[in-house]
């Protein structure tokens, strides 16, 4: 990394800090049903509004150590943990993704592609986050990324790096992944995961495309089993009970767009 790049990579991580920050407001005030835009921030347990330098993000919960100043009353991890974790996908964005976007000849895109899987990332979390607290994903995030990924895949076709009979067929894959995903919500009666699940798979699909969304699939049905055999093991889960399946998922989507082309040369070799 040149040093202009690693002193570069400081504020774009503090600048991912302040985002994780309203990414935890935007969450816990959708969890509560309450609007981000209006009202001043507060502790959750005993409603005391909070003053600028305790919402300074990570370092705030240092400093506090991880209680509210007033009640006491432990502050949920998850805020700095989002914190950190839109710090590092900001500072990645920036050394890795936004470099790498860089290969393509149309200056328009070195900059349209890089935003676009920031905007991605980011709604990824918020969808992980909400669902993994309340097994509810809002319709506002899966319209966001339905049109986030459809105007891009299209933007991509017209401009001729994605071709249209790709983007027919990721279409055409999507659909058919969200019809066995209502089929699969039919016959379990609901209780297999919710709705929200069958509207997200779309999106999900089209970013993946085809046939790399199979497997970004099998991935989610695979680690989201793995994971509920754990639960059932160390007694947190017992069988019947359900466990939120959109971070799954996310999980799964987010290894097929890094080993996406890997995992299909090495199954197509392996049949």
């Amino acid at each position: 990394m040149g040093s202009i790049t690693f002193w570069l990579a400081i504020p774009i991580f503090i600048l991912g800090l302040a985002v994780g920050s309203f990414l935890n407001v935007l969450v816990m005030r959708s969890l509560r049903g309450e609007g981000f835009w209006r009202g001043r921030s507060h502790c959750d347990h005993c409603g005391r509004v909070l003053a600028w330098y305790e919402m300074i993000p990570l370092l705030s919960f240092l400093v506090l150590r991880g209680r509210c100043r007033t009640c006491k009353t432990e502050i949920d991890i998850m805020h700095p943990v989002v914190e950190l974790i839109t710090g590092i996908l900001f500072v990645w964005w920036w050394v890795i993704g936004f470099a790498f976007f860089k290969i393509t000849s149309t200056p328009l895109l070195q900059i349209i592609q890089p935003a676009f899987w920031l905007l991605v990332g980011i709604l990824f979390l918020v969808i992980f986050l909400i669902d993994l607290k309340s097994s509810y994903i809002p319709d506002w995030t899966v319209a966001a990324l339905f049109w986030l990924v459809l105007i891009y895949r299209v933007l991509l076709s017209w401009v001729g790096i994605y071709q249209v009979k790709d983007l027919a067929w990721s279409l055409f894959g999507a659909s058919v992944l969200m019809l066995f995903f209502l089929f699969l919500w039919l016959i379990t009666k609901k209780r297999g995961f919710g709705f929200g699940d069958v509207k997200l798979i779309f999106p999900l699909g089209l970013i993946m495309g085809w046939p790399k969304m199979l497997i970004g699939t099998w991935l989610a049905f695979a680690v989201g089993a793995l994971v509920g055999l754990i639960l059932i093991l160390i007694g947190q889960k017992k069988w019947g009970q359900t466990v939120p399946f959109a971070p799954f998922l996310i999980i799964g989507t987010t290894i097929c767009l890094l080993y996406g082309d890997s995992l299909l040369s090495l199954y197509r070799a392996w049949i």
